[in-house]
């Protein structure tokens, strides 16, 4: 299988670069057979999870000319909705380092992630109305979420692009740094989650994911088991002992 996803691994980090650069790397069903293959990995040793693009680029969106020949049938497959709900079900936090277009499929990709980094090039929107489809790989469900009904309901009737400072005044990245800078700034913010308790994140990952009805008891259930860890223990001496200096 040929390199559209190229895999860097750490211990407690994975960078995964889409890498197709003759289509912008468009996303085709090899792409997303390697993500699948990629979410297996993070479900079985949970790490981090870097998403980024080649050559300037995050996803120009998925490949059209596979699905210019794709039917009802391959609809209600959910191709790419299935890889990208399986990257937002990821145990660990997943950071999307988004540099010039993220489009289409490469956009609703980059919602699955659970923060969005943006170089001031990155183009963020969902033109899917435009082809006579429409955006149904997270796009309608998540994106209001993120930057709200309204501004979604504006994004995907009307097949907006918002520009990096856009994006970021919509609450759709996180930050923006230069682009030579972008995946350090990922690295930089992977530094910080790694730091802390990596079943505190996971399980504080569960409860953000939860569903409304499943609130205050998904919280305090997985709190109940946090508490007994010797973990918990040792993490509060040491910064009471800290503040003692």
């Amino acid at each position: 299988m040929a390199d559209s996803v190229r895999v860097e691994r750490d211990e407690d980090r994975v960078v995964a670069t889409l890498d197709r650069p003759d289509v912008r790397n468009a996303i085709d069903r090899e792409m997303i057979d390697r993500l699948h293959l990629l979410c297996a990995e993070l479900e079985a040793v949970p790490r981090v999870l870097i998403l980024t693009g080649a050559g300037g680029v995050f996803a120009s969106g998925a490949d059209i000319a596979q699905l210019r020949e794709r039917g009802a049938a391959d609809a209600r497959a959910g191709i790419n909705t299935h890889a990208f709900r399986r990257i937002r079900d990821l145990p660990m936090p997943v950071i999307a380092a988004i540099d010039g277009y993220a489009l289409g499929g490469g956009a609703e990709l980059a919602y699955a992630a659970d923060i969005r980094l943006g170089a001031p090039s990155a183009r963020i929107g969902n033109p899917e109305t435009g082809l006579g489809i429409l955006a149904a790989a997270g796009a309608t469900w998540r994106l209001p979420e993120i930057v709200g009904p309204a501004r979604a309901a504006e994004m995907l009737l009307t097949g907006r692009v918002l520009d990096a400072d856009e994006a970021y005044a919509w609450g759709l990245l996180n930050a923006v740094h230069p682009a030579d800078a972008l995946l350090a700034a990922a690295h930089a913010l992977t530094d910080r989650i790694v730091a802390n308790d990596a079943l505190a994140t996971r399980y504080t990952k569960r409860a953000l994911l939860s569903p409304d009805a499943a609130h205050p008891a998904v919280e305090l259930d997985l709190q109940a088991e946090l508490f007994e860890r010797p973990e918990k223990h040792r993490r509060m001496t040491a910064f009471l002992e800290r503040r003692k200096r």
